[in-house]
């Protein structure tokens, strides 16, 4: 008995020191944590001490029992900073571990993967990295979020059994998902959207039969739609969004997955029809499924889907024209717990029907722009009362804009961007008291900006440019307090800024350039801290720039170009610490120009046309300013100036009478002295002019631009019809365009550019200043016409083949080459756009309207002028074509060009202008296409290609690699930055080459030639050709002089052929052996009767080599067969056989792979007529 006492005794003493030792390492194992926490914003761990029981500390949790061990550990969202100790593998009762919502670094302890009685581990939402650690022998984990940090590697291919939460979203985790995730039977809920994962989802899942949740979005899965998940009934949240999944989806989808709630598919490449099944999903609250390829209709069953909140289908190419194809709107009635749809940018067209009334009444977004919509604004939208957001831009609206949309008072959104609506801006508008956002750029809305605007307390922007206001800027709405941006560029609005905008401190945009505003520039715009971006420029400020201006410290671009400004340019400006972009061009500026900041950076700070401007950086090239007299010399200075005023004034008396009389005699004799344009002109006068015009009649007005009007004619005796352009002299700008337009053409002479035939500089009837060009007429018209009509000039519907646009761009493009690398000063044309491309009857095009062309001089040139230094003139380019370091005030420089080519050849093949009203908020034509390329340019080609490329199927190469090509050299010319894009010339060989397939023809000027200034004296053809007639040869593309590459084929409609050296660019110098290879080839088919591209050619088998193989004895198995009938058995006819034996062989010689081994054309019709004499002597 008193053993037994003594060993129980010595047990108990056991426990208690086991307990003992176990309590102090769960405290040392929290302390070493915190000794590892290096910023605790809130305190969190300061109860973390000796003078309470670790049990008690913040975030701590103990067993109830003795020995009390921790199992809790919750220190969520408490900012601590620091790394996650290894030692809490130390807390061996340990069953949840939540530290998400800090800023945790470092890597996941290892340590954490013995923990057996680890129930829950949340490390989500910092910025852990390293790999995930392996936790398998976790066995009773059951929730995993790793969610929100940066851990790489891949996902491990081993995890707890038992576990049923798994959540590795947001990091940036590779590879593939591993099939063996399939053995977490129990998994419900498994995330891994946002890393980089690839591959589909694996057939493995379809075990998991208690999945409910599975995101996999934003990753970079492929693959067909994953048919497995059609196994998973209890599946509740799907989502695959933003991957590169393609196909079509399953029609059992809907079917399958009935418990389904959210469906997001959105942001891949599905195609086909939406299947009506999914609406047996009658659970769906969430369906996403735009950007994607769906056609069809939206089904008209979609309204079973009682319980749909959330319908998201834009970006697509749905379709709706008729009242069938609308009925899913009516169907949508009974949605009744719909918030949010969206079927924009799809395939809508005409009215919207008045069922959009019956929408649920809890609808707060509804986006139905991009389309095709027309008519009256949908007056059933007045019955949606909860609306927050209303898009209707890019459709054909054309109707005023209703006033009851004032009543719609939840409204912070309304986009009606780029449609035709007209009338006045309604007045209820102000009655939108929670109004955030209205849009109504590019319409044609007239009368004045309302007043009462100022009453939207909540409004933020405030876009209404390109459209025919008219008015003062009201200052109420400069009163708005949130008010961040201000756009009315592109109206008629005119007065004064009023004083009040330096009340809108959270103005960050000032836009309002290209309007009638006149008076002084408010100092007190000075006040309005937050600006960042001022656009005033095309107005008629006058005074001076306030220096207030240089106390906007977060101003980045100020642009106040194109006003009467005058004084001297503020030394405050130079203070500006972020101005990137400064444009003062073309007002009346004086004095010193300052030497700090962006006054340095010459690209950024445009100051031309101001020619009282001195002094400054030594990068703006300007004159040095006076030295000032000193005092002592003033009186000198004094009698010098009382003597030497008199004098002067008597001077320009004499002067001016001595113009007058000369401009008597100029008018009388009404001859004129034309700018020197280095080449003798025809002298005409404006009477000659009006009469070649019938005194300028519109029944021969053929077109209108900003500087000047162009009549039809016929002024010299051959009754030609020439193309006069008479200049507005009274508009801004238009003398100086002459000018330029002089200088551009007064030494050029290219095939492809409008030449000028001659010049009137001259005084109307009424004593007026005349000056107008005349120059070729271009009977086709321009291709803006061109491209954007659907009538031709007979009136039948009018389609462009790929062949004729890109025909077209090579003429441009070699009207571009020679102006930039063909002359020792390169002319950079600046205003580059389809309607100075002119195109002549044989549809030929021509470069034109040289009005903004800038002149870039070679050293070599003059020794006094800078190479750098620019001609200029006032206006800069066409919106929508202008490079943006042009429009910013950057440099010219023939990038400029560059970017406006690239932008029109995107144009030919988009057939959308790039002021399309889709283009907005960031979005460009060039945007458009780096999006969609390479795989998806079918989806935003004009359709009539795509018809074009359907009918013909090109068996050299497809279509749509074609356009691939041509798009990428369009994004190529675009790039953002000037020294990205290739040089024209450059550019045109990659034209030539990429566009080789369709047989269009390449025009080089000569290099050696010496008339027209050096530059000029023929051009060279050489046509890529058709497949098959192509010979072998070197890639180095030469040409020196005139020569064809083109012959017809017979079998191919007009079609050219010619030798691959011309296609690869071969050597073409000295040499007509390309033509000579294109004839031996055809002359070997007519015999044959065999395409050389027929299926047959492959392997390096092709016509010439079949031919090589069975000459001369064998010749009859590959002949013709109905000529050897026609023929009368020729092979027994000695004559006729000798005669084929001849032909073949001439054939053969022509298409020798070597150029200097094939005979010349003159050697080769000799023989062929001899070989046709015997053969007629045979008969």
């Amino acid at each position: 008995m008193g053993q037994f006492a003594f060993v129980l005794l010595a047990c108990c003493t056991q426990v208690v020191i086991c307990s003992s030792s176990g309590n102090y390492t769960d405290m040392l194992t929290l302390l070493d944590f915190k000794n590892q926490i290096s910023l605790d914003p809130q305190q969190a761990l300061m109860s973390w001490n000796d003078s309470t029981h670790f049990c008690s500390w913040k975030g701590v949790r103990c067993s109830v029992k003795n020995p009390r061990r921790v199992t809790s550990l919750n220190l969520t969202n408490q900012g601590l900073v620091g790394q996650i100790s290894p030692s809490l593998g130390n807390l061996t009762f340990l069953k949840i571990l939540v530290l998400s919502a800090n800023s945790f670094s470092g890597e996941i302890p290892m340590s954490l993967g013995h923990m057996h009685h680890l129930q829950i581990l949340y490390l989500n939402n910092n910025t852990l990295q390293g790999k995930i650690p392996a936790l398998a022998n976790c066995s009773n984990l059951k929730e995993l979020s790793l969610s929100w940090n940066q851990l790489t590697g891949q996902i491990p291919v081993d995890f707890p059994n038992r576990l049923q939460s798994l959540l590795l979203a947001a990091n940036n985790l590779t590879g593939t998902i591993p099939a063996s995730l399939a053995n977490t039977t129990m998994l419900q809920l498994f995330s891994c959207a946002k890393n980089n994962i690839e591959g589909n989802i694996p057939n493995e899942v379809a075990n998991l039969k208690a999945l409910q949740l599975l995101y996999v979005g934003l990753n970079k899965m492929s693959g067909q739609f994953p048919e497995p998940i059609l196994n998973l009934s209890n599946l509740v949240f799907f989502s695959i969004s933003a991957n590169n999944f393609s196909g079509v989806l399953p029609y059992s989808v809907g079917t399958s997955l009935l418990n389904l709630q959210l469906f997001e598919i959105g942001v891949n490449f599905f195609h086909g029809h939406i299947p009506s099944s999914l609406t047996n999903a009658s659970k769906l609250n969430d369906i996403d499924m735009s950007r994607n390829k769906f056609t069809g209709v939206v089904p008209s069953s979609i309204g079973r889907l009682s319980e749909l909140s959330w319908l998201n289908l834009e970006y697509n190419k749905l379709r709706a024209n008729s009242e069938q194809d609308w009925k899913f709107m009516d169907s949508l009635a009974n949605c009744t717990k719909l918030r949010i749809f969206s079927v924009q940018s799809n395939r809508l067209v005409g009215q919207v029907p008045n069922s959009v009334g019956n929408l649920s009444s809890q609808l707060q977004y509804l986006y139905m722009g991009l389309n095709q919509l027309s008519g009256d604004f949908p007056s059933g939208i007045a019955n949606l009362r909860n609306l927050i957001a209303v898009s209707m831009l890019g459709n054909n609206f054309t109707s005023e804009l209703p006033e009851w949309l004032g009543t719609l008072n939840r409204l912070q959104r309304l986009l009606l961007v780029g449609n035709f609506f007209t009338g006045l801006i309604p007045s209820s508008f102000s009655n939108l008291s929670q109004l955030v956002d209205l849009y109504l750029d590019w319409n044609q809305l007239n009368g004045y900006i309302p007043p009462n605007l100022g009453k939207l307390q909540t409004l933020q922007v405030l876009s209404i440019s390109s459209n025919n206001l008219h008015g003062s800027v009201p200052k109420e709405i400069f009163m708005i307090p949130t008010i961040v941006k201000i756009s009315l560029s592109f109206n008629n609005l005119h007065g004064a800024l009023h004083d009040d905008i330096g009340n809108a401190k959270q103005l960050v945009y000032l836009q309002i350039s290209s309007n009638n505003l006149s008076g002084v520039l408010p100092s007190s715009l000075g006040n309005c801290e937050s600006l960042e971006y001022i656009e005033l420029d095309n107005n008629f400020f006058s005074g001076s720039i306030p220096t207030s201006f240089g106390n906007i410290s977060s101003l980045k671009m100020l642009n106040l170009s194109h006003n009467n400004l005058s004084g001297s340019i503020p030394p405050s400006l130079g203070n500006l610490q972020v101005l990137e972009q400064l444009d003062l061009s073309f007002n009346n500026l004086k004095g010193e120009v300052p030497t700090i900041r962006i006054f340095k950076n010459a690209t950024s700070t445009l100051i031309d046309g101001n020619l009282g401007l001195c002094g400054g950086p030594l990068e703006l090239h300007l004159l040095a300013c006076p030295i000032m007299g000193l005092d002592s010399s003033n009186h000198k200075l004094s009698i010098l100036l009382k003597v030497a005023i008199p004098l002067v004034i008597v001077l320009l008396l004499v002067v001016v009478i001595s113009l007058l009389s000369f401009r008597r005699r100029k008018q009388k004799t009404k001859a004129i002295s034309l700018p020197s344009l280095g080449r003798e002109f025809p002298k005409i006068s404006h009477s000659d002019l009006a009469r070649a015009t019938d005194g300028f009649a519109t029944s021969n007005l053929i077109g209108q631009g900003r500087y000047g009007t162009v009549y039809q004619g016929k002024l010299f005796q051959d009754g030609t019809s020439l193309a006069i352009k008479v200049f507005s002299l009274d508009t801004r700008g238009a003398e100086k365009s002459f000018i330029a337009e002089c200088n551009a053409l007064r030494n050029v002479r290219h095939r492809n550019l409008v030449h000028i035939l001659t010049a009137c500089s001259s005084i109307d009837p009424n004593g007026n200043d005349f000056k107008a060009l005349v120059y070729e007429f271009m009977p086709r018209g321009d291709l803006h016409n061109l491209l954007y009509s659907t009538r031709d000039r007979e009136g039948s519907s009018y389609f462009i083949p790929l062949a004729q646009r890109l025909s077209i761009m090579v003429d441009v493009a070699e009207a571009l080459a020679y102006l930039h690398h063909n002359h020792q000063g390169s002319i950079v044309h600046c205003d580059l756009k389809p309607s100075n491309i002119l195109l002549d009857d044989d549809m030929v095009a021509h470069v034109g309207d040289f009005g903004l062309a800038r002149f870039k001089f070679d050293t070599a040139a003059s020794s006094s002028v800078d190479s750098s230094t620019t001609s200029t003139i006032a206006i800069k380019g066409t919106i929508g074509y202008i490079a943006p370091e042009y429009a910013a005030g950057g440099q010219v420089s023939t990038a400029v060009d560059t970017y406006s080519f690239g932008i029109i050849l995107l144009e030919i093949c988009i057939r959308r202008r790039p002021t399309d009203d889709m283009f907005k908020d960031g979005m460009t034509i060039a945007k458009l296409t780096e999006i969609n390329f390479p795989d998806n340019v079918s989806q935003i080609v004009d359709p009539q290609l795509l018809q074009e490329l359907d009918h013909t199927k090109d068996i050299r190469g497809s279509g749509a690699q074609i356009l691939q090509s041509v798009l990428s050299i369009g994004l190529c010319c675009t790039k953002t930055s000037p020294n990205e894009r290739i040089s024209m010339q450059e550019l045109d060989d990659d034209m030539t080459a990429h566009i080789g397939d369709f047989g269009l023809a390449r025009f080089k000027a000569d290099s050696t030639a010496s008339s027209f200034a050096d530059s000029i004296s023929a051009s060279s053809i050489a046509i890529k050709g058709t497949i098959g007639y192509v010979a072998p040869g070197n890639a180095n593309f030469h040409t020196m002089f005139v020569v064809s590459c083109a012959v017809l084929s017979p079998d191919y409609n007009n079609s050219f052929v010619q030798s691959t050296e011309c296609a690869a660019g071969g050597e073409v110098s000295n040499s007509t052996a390309r033509d000579v290879y294109s004839f031996g080839i055809i002359l070997l088919e007519i015999f044959l009767r065999k395409r050389p591209t027929d299926d047959m050619f492959k392997d390096e088998m092709n016509i010439v080599r079949l031919v090589e193989m069975n000459f001369p004895d064998r010749i009859l198995q590959i002949m013709d067969p109905d000529l050897l009938e026609d023929e009368h058995n020729v092979s027994e006819e000695t004559s006729s056989l000798e005669c084929l034996v001849s032909v073949l062989k001439i054939g053969l010689c022509c298409a020798n792979p070597s150029p200097n081994e094939r005979m010349d054309m003159q050697r080769v019709a000799t023989r062929l007529h001899g070989v046709k004499e015997a053969y007629l002597r045979g008969s």
